[in-house]
């Protein structure tokens, strides 16, 4: 394997050398085996803080034997008759009339027709459901739902139909009490799928599951005929003696270990000066109690108890922190132990971690993302009002990036992206918001935890965490809904400093994701009516209910409407700067800033998420437009990198986790497409000595139609831009992919030419397309990017087969030798 994989680096260089350019940056392809576990010590130390979790093949495991009576999974089968199953009833007043639903010889039919069309005309709307035992959704994992469909849809899991004497308020009902979170698209090829839905409500809900089926809904008519469905327990997931999970309980989202009681967990450790072991119980149900205990042995010595506790409640999670310094600079065994009523029971463990006084000199490590912050809105960067005055005072202590940008123009995309410094179809293949990014990555999280490192996420936004799968490996997760998501700076700073309270080990990583700027635009005091008199901003909201025909009639226009909720994104963007500026002050009076480097930066520009537009500019403009990706960039170490410069260099997003690597000393990603820009933050080269590269945004979906890759793949290449459109050979077939219609295909919305190319310098808002003056790089950037587009798909099957022996299908194969990539 490793001699293949040498072979390839050295052929993707042929390449890029043979046409003169990089093709998305040196791909690092070593060491994809799996570690030998048996290399690992018994004996643990903790010179930087000890994550217990990432450590449990070194511990000896007792009892922790798996229930008899473990819940089993519900299944039904659908080529013999379910008469259990049927249509949903419509929705009250006015409401379409239920699907048609029929039995066929493999399936159950679901037909959505022109009499299920709902009310505004634009969706065909039906499920079907079963009456079930009253679950409890919290017992509940996912479903597995296979599926075949005549056109595309979505198909989501949804719990309780619609009654009149739950939900007195009939204006307001709808189809079911609660739908599933996450959905997930319907082909319209007619070939078997495969859907795994989480059976977990997408909203607070403490009820139970009377009724649960399926909601389909779609643009046209179409049939889904449904399988089988399989819905999995929570307890199916611990069927093994123990293992290591990501846990929700509450608010909170920890990395933990889980057994079953009776059960105890032994680790050897030599403890450290200053020593203290932070954890927490979590139960799994609550009709089954667990006692936990923790002790404590010196070699040859006896053991001491230092913990006891029953947990009775399984909604959140017990903090704990206790005090090891009497067997500080000895070796121990460090007992975990869960005993119960009920043989089997479940408990957690969450983020079992020791830590001691001695440092390890590595620096911790905050990257802050304030979400569809664009640049251009900065007065860091220039912008007309001050909304970022402390970002303009920090710059002095700062490295700046002029021109970063972001890898994708909206959040499920772009956040995966930068967190494994690959190009998103590289990572897998994007056909719904809730994809999960796969195994085979590693994040900048799990980079930071096998490095030793404290990690912890602070979101306001689930998709840059929990609904893209970026929990893994997270001691632990917050995903938090603010009163208005303009206010959601002062909730994650509070969570955060909370976190370093009950973890306070050292070094950290920290990721933040604030909303502070995302839509809806709702500022609050003292920052509503900085930007916007009182009496626009009561027009503003007035305009917002009237139709566009009525608001031509009042001689509203676009600009107007853009112009007010540009100064309310502005007014989100002071508070954003004030509470990173009152974030700063603390660090620095609790003595962590002159060891912590923070960066600051965005996931995309304003366009997604804020609902700002660029007056008289084309709607499918490229995604390499400066509002839709150009981004604030900006790095922080004091005493390490000298502040007051601004580099001009174009960087992108995917460079961030690289950087942070080599800054920390950590290893590089085994597959990266970004580079590290260590060597000009700590000026090892200069900007003149400094190698820019192509930076890529790749905003393509999965067809729902044709399984192909549609949408755009873009370059920036100093003076030169590129966006390439990809759609199927058929100029008039219907695309469907997820996002299009929201900015993510534009340009397989309109008829436009397959590859663009802008001036950047002459045409910064890329109005003009040369593609008559300069064939020659119409035809230089279509042969980058279609290569970029193969390189990214090999890199998919590199990914999917990590571990093992990589079998690439002889399309791939040939992919590789029209590359010259191999002979």
């Amino acid at each position: 394997m490793a001699s293949f994989f040498d072979r390839l680096k050295v052929l993707i260089h042929e390449i890029h050398e043979r046409l003169f350019w990089q093709v998305s940056g040196i791909l690092v392809l070593l060491n994809l085996g799996c570690a030998d576990a048996s290399s690992r010590p018994s004996l643990l130390t903790a010179d930087m803080p000890l994550h217990l979790e990432d450590h449990l093949d070194a511990a000896t495991v007792e009892g922790s034997e798996v229930s008899a009576d473990l819940f089993q999974p519900v299944e039904w089968h659908f080529d013999e008759p379910q008469p259990g199953w049927k249509a949903t009833p419509p929705e009250p007043l006015p409401a379409p009339r239920p699907a048609t639903v029929s039995q066929t010889e493999d399936a159950l039919r679901i037909t959505l027709g022109p009499s299920t069309l709902i009310p505004n005309g634009e969706l065909v709307v039906g499920g079907v459901y079963v009456d079930v035992p009253e679950w409890d959704h919290r017992a509940w994992a996912h479903a597995v739902v296979r599926t075949r469909s005549s056109g595309p849809g979505n198909i989501e899991l949804a719990f309780n139909v619609w009654d009149p004497e739950r939900l007195p308020d009939e204006e307001s009902a709808d189809l079911w009490e609660m739908n599933g979170e996450g959905f997930s698209l319907l082909a319209g090829n007619g070939t078997v799928q495969t859907h795994q839905l989480l059976l977990r409500p997408r909203h607070p809900w403490e009820g139970l599951i009377q009724q649960f089926g399926v909601n389909i809904w779609a643009d046209d008519p179409i049939d889904v005929e449904i399988l089988s469905i399989t819905v999995v327990p929570q307890a199916a997931l611990y069927a093994d003696r123990s293992g290591i999970t990501t846990v929700r309980l509450g608010d909170r989202i920890q990395s933990a270990i889980w057994g079953h009681a009776p059960g105890r967990l032994e680790y050897r450790i030599s403890v450290p000066e200053g020593p203290r072991l932070d954890l927490a119980f979590g139960l799994f149900r609550e009709d089954q109690p667990v006692t936990f205990r923790v002790d404590v042995a010196p070699s040859g010595g006896a053991s001491e108890a230092l913990l006891e506790e029953i947990l009775t409640d399984p909604s959140s999670w017990i903090q704990h922190t206790l005090d090891l310094s009497a067997y500080a600079g000895q070796q121990v065994t460090i007992g975990l132990e869960m005993e119960a009523d009920s043989a089997g029971a479940v408990g957690f463990w969450g983020a079992p971690t020791l830590s001691g006084s001695r440092t390890s000199g590595k620096p911790n490590v905050i990257f802050y993302v304030i979400d569809a912050a664009g640049a251009d809105w900065m007065s860091l960067y220039g912008y007309n009002l001050r909304t970022t005055p402390f970002l303009e005072r920090l710059a002095g202590e700062a490295v700046v990036f002029e021109n970063a940008y972001s890898n994708a123009t909206s959040t499920p995309l772009s956040t995966p992206s930068y967190m494994t410094s690959l190009l998103y179809s590289a990572i897998d293949r994007f056909r719904s918001y809730y994809d999960k990014i796969p195994d085979g990555v590693t994040t900048m999280a799990q980079h930071f935890g096998t490095g030793g490192y404290q990690t912890g996420v602070f979101v306001s936004n689930p998709f840059a965490a929990t609904a893209v799968g970026l929990e893994r490996g997270v001691d632990l997760v917050r995903v938090i809904d603010p009163p208005v998501p303009a206010v959601s700076s002062e909730y994650l700073h509070r969570a955060f400093w909370d976190w370093r309270e009950a973890y306070p080990g050292t070094p950290f990583w920290a990721h933040f994701q604030t909303t502070d700027v995302h839509g809806p635009l709702l500022p609050t005091a003292p920052f509503s009516g900085l930007f916007i008199t009182p009496e626009r901003r009561a027009d503003y909201d007035e305009w917002l209910t009237m139709d566009s025909e009525d608001r031509a009639a009042a001689g509203i226009t676009g600009e107007q409407i853009v112009l007010a909720r540009s100064a309310l994104y502005s007014e989100g963007m002071a508070h954003q700067d004030h509470h990173l500026e009152r974030f700063v002050a603390r660090l620095k009076a609790e003595g962590r800033w002159e060891n912590t480097i923070l960066v600051i930066a965005s996931d995309h520009g304003v366009t997604a998420g804020t609902g700002i537009a660029v007056p008289g500019h084309p709607r499918d403009a490229p995604h390499i437009h400066p509002f839709a990706t150009h981004v604030p960039l900006m790095f922080v170490w004091p005493g390490r990198i000298v502040g007051g410069r601004r580099i001009r260099a174009p960087v992108s997003m995917i460079d961030v986790l690289p950087t942070l690597l080599d800054l920390t000393g950590l290893p590089q990603p085994e597959l990266r497409q970004g580079h590290s820009l260590a060597p000009l933050l700590l000026g090892q080269v200069t900007e003149a000595e400094w190698e820019t590269h192509p930076l890529f945004v790749d905003v393509l979906v999965t067809d729902q139609i044709s399984g192909e890759l549609v949408g755009n793949i873009e370059v920036i290449d100093g003076r030169w831009g590129a966006a390439l459109c990809l759609r199927p050979d058929d100029p008039e077939a219907e695309v469907r992919g997820a996002g299009t219609g929201d900015g993510l295909t534009d340009c397989t919305e309109t008829v436009r030419e397959r590859l663009l190319v802008y001036d950047l310098w002459d045409d910064p808002l890329l109005e003009r397309p040369i593609n008559e003056e300069r064939p020659d790089l119409v035809d230089r950037y279509t042969k980058l990017l279609e290569t970029q587009v193969e390189v990214n798909a090999v890199i998919r099957e590199l990914i999917s087969g990590r571990g093992q022996s990589v079998v690439l299908r002889p399309e791939d194969l040939e992919i590789l030798r029209s590359l010259g990539y191999i002979n």
